[in-house]
């Protein structure tokens, strides 16, 4: 029971953030994609298996940085780095639950069987893109969007150019919210030669912030205004657009619990976005 426990730290399911940070992007895709009226099967499918690659990249993450999560305040315990797993255990979790997860897609069309593929390659090497590249967070962005492409080939056995601007705006999302991440572990990052983007952008990291939910959001209306969504769909980027003034207030001080706080409240953010698609779809 205890070696379960640790695995569950391991893949982060007592920190289902990331899962759901995942989840709204997809779900996005699906309604759009199919004029909101989704299959509900495709629904099932498409949420289990968020939840099973965002957890298999965990473990894939903690692998790679089992030799530096030591050093860093908020990752010292985890279960790997702490010596309480071994990195065989890891690697043995990441690759069971992908296999589980490519298994739910195998009645969907062979195009989103090609992309499951490329979003497995783009997870699998995120966590080395810290050691060199100045914006992690940005590949981090496509790793995390990658449910969009999928979910329109799953529905339309196509990916048009919306998905692609929708996977654009994810980047910038997710380079918002994982600068707030990012600005909680920057001293420690800085002593040990990790790349982020909270420590590219400088003293610029709010401003930055910012902007990339700016750019995010204007990309989605871009979007939502082709596929004809108007008033609730504008409702919800105003809810969205609020929640983003609250955490420019929250990391303004750069104080590490603020920054997290943040970090944490873009659920709330994508929720917004989702339910006001949703809706407007649903009270035509």
């Amino acid at each position: 029971m205890e070696k379960l426990k640790l695995y569950l730290r391991l893949v982060r399911l007592d920190k289902p953030i990331g899962i759901l940070l995942l989840l709204w992007p997809t779900l996005i895709a699906l309604w759009l994609a199919s004029n909101g009226k989704p299959d509900w099967k495709l629904v099932a499918i498409f949420c289990i298996g968020t939840a099973l690659m965002r957890s298999a990249g965990c473990a894939i993450n903690d692998f790679a940085d089992r030799d530096i999560d030591k050093y860093v305040k908020r990752t010292a315990e985890r279960p790997l780095t702490s010596g309480k797993i071994a990195a065989w255990e890891a690697v043995m979790i990441a690759v069971v639950l992908a296999l589980i997860s490519f298994l739910l897609i195998l009645p969907l069309n062979a195009l989103t069987k090609q992309l499951s593929v490329a979003a497995l390659i783009v997870a699998g090497s995120y966590p080395y893109f810290k050691r060199f590249f100045a914006i992690p967070q940005a590949y981090l962005g496509i790793a995390f969007g990658f449910g969009i492409p999928m979910g329109f080939a799953a529905v339309q056995d196509n990916v048009p150019v919306a998905a692609w601007i929708l996977l654009i705006a994810n980047i910038f999302w997710a380079v918002a919210y994982d600068t707030e991440y990012a600005m909680v572990d920057r001293d420690d990052d800085l002593k040990i030669g990790i790349q982020t983007s909270a420590i590219t952008f400088g003293r610029y990291d709010v401003l930055a912030v910012m902007l990339c939910y700016f750019c995010c959001f204007a990309l989605v209306f871009v979007v939502g205004w082709q596929y004809g969504l108007r008033t609730w769909f504008i409702a919800g980027l105003v809810v969205a657009t609020g929640c983003a003034i609250y955490h420019y207030f929250l990391i303004r001080e750069r104080d590490r619990a603020g920054c997290f706080a943040a970090f944490r409240h873009n659920n709330w953010l994508g929720a917004a976005i989702f339910c006001g698609i949703a809706m407007d779809y649903a009270l035509r």
